[in-house]
């Protein structure tokens, strides 16, 4: 075998067709003609080859959308949209396996084991997107809120990711709508409003009228 992708295929294969991981990578590893040493090569357990597939769905997405001539003319928005929907897209291929981990993910805030890469690896993408939305003043920088944006678009990979795994039309086409939707809303509220105009205006008094805010 004696490759990181064979041998994440070969898990995937043994996870769905047995419906739990193996007992133990000896066993694993004599199944699939390997020593068990040349396994510890690549990894040092069967929850370190699903966080690695995870996060090898996030790398080639990010990888593919960049690659783009128009990446560069992207907005923040539309490079998170192109993210979002590339990922979506390649998701597909591997959608049974998705299904079997996603079911698995303990219940609560924490982030699953299985995405703590792939979360470090959106994180990096996401703030280089958020940071380029920021100095071109598509976004709006506030204090003790813009640190936070790169947040919401995680929040938003787990919301999409949940509702992908239940969405039952055909090609999935209800996801996509929840991606447009949630993706633009996310970034009308990254963006300048009425609200910090207000705020702008109270600083002003502040600073030139004498009169005290509350901020």
């Amino acid at each position: 075998m004696g490759t990181k992708e064979k041998i994440q295929n070969a898990y995937i294969e043994h996870l769905l067709t047995e419906g739990k991981q193996p007992a133990s990578v000896f066993i694993f590893a004599k199944k699939n003609k390997m020593a068990e040493e040349e396994f510890y090569k690549f990894y040092a357990s069967f929850s370190a080859i699903e966080a690695d597939i995870w996060n090898d769905l996030f790398s080639k997405t990010i990888a593919e959308i960049k690659s783009q001539e128009v990446w560069e003319q992207y907005s923040a928005r539309e490079k998170a949209l192109s993210f979002f929907y590339s990922f979506f897209e390649l998701l597909k291929s591997k959608r049974s396996y998705a299904l079997h981990s996603v079911r698995n993910f303990k219940k609560g805030i924490k982030t699953p084991t299985a995405l703590s890469s792939a979360k470090e690896t959106f994180t990096e993408f996401s703030t280089q997107i958020i940071q380029d939305g920021l100095e071109s003043g598509e976004l709006s920088e506030r204090k003790f809120i813009s640190d936070k944006y790169v947040d919401a678009l995680w929040l938003q990979v787990a919301f999409l990711l949940n509702f992908w795994i239940k969405d039952q039309s055909a090609g999935f086409e209800k996801t996509d709508e929840a991606i447009e939707k949630g993706i633009n809303v996310t970034f009308d509220l990254f963006q300048r409003s009425p609200i910090d105009n207000l705020f702008e205006y109270g600083k002003f008094l502040a600073q030139h009228a004498g009169i005290k805010m509350a901020f």
